[in-house]
């Protein structure tokens, strides 16, 4: 059987005042009712650089820079379902325009809450992204767990 290729997640992490941005996630029919970072996956032909730019735009609707961005985090991440994904966490230094909720069919709204101590229904997936930037870890592996 061939190896099953992980896909490609970048997350924003949009600090201000101490407080990042979480999206409620609504109608997707996946985590629908959770809080997420602003993020999605890689479009054909895009490097992750391109791919938060362009989510950050589409989701929040502010322009981020490319060299406003920081890779702060990288996990490869089984999900609940067995898939593989490789997540790309990123800091946005700084960036144009107000975070809005533009995709309003897909997210129930925007809030902002300290990164240490996040909603029970924040997403496990960026919660520990998020986690492992506080700690200044660059790296990890999630959900790979093998018995012994």
């Amino acid at each position: 059987m061939a190896p099953q290729l992980p896909v490609n997640d970048v997350m924003l992490i949009l600090e201000r005042d101490g407080a990042v941005c979480l999206a409620e996630r609504q109608g997707t029919g996946y985590a629908d009712g959770k809080l997420n970072l602003p993020s999605g996956k890689l479009d054909p032909d895009e490097d992750v650089f391109d791919a938060v730019i362009r989510e950050a735009f589409e989701e929040v609707g502010i322009v981020v820079p490319r060299d406003a961005l920081r890779l702060v985090h990288v996990m490869h991440f089984r999900n609940p379902e067995g898939e593989p994904r490789v997540g790309w966490f990123f800091v946005a230094q700084h960036w144009d325009g107000e975070p809005r909720n533009m995709e309003p069919k897909k997210c129930a709204g925007l809030s902002w809450h300290a990164p240490d101590h996040l909603p029970d229904n924040t997403v496990p997936y960026n919660a520990l992204g998020i986690a492992h930037w506080l700690k200044d870890e660059p790296f990890s592996v999630h959900g790979w767990e093998r018995s012994a």
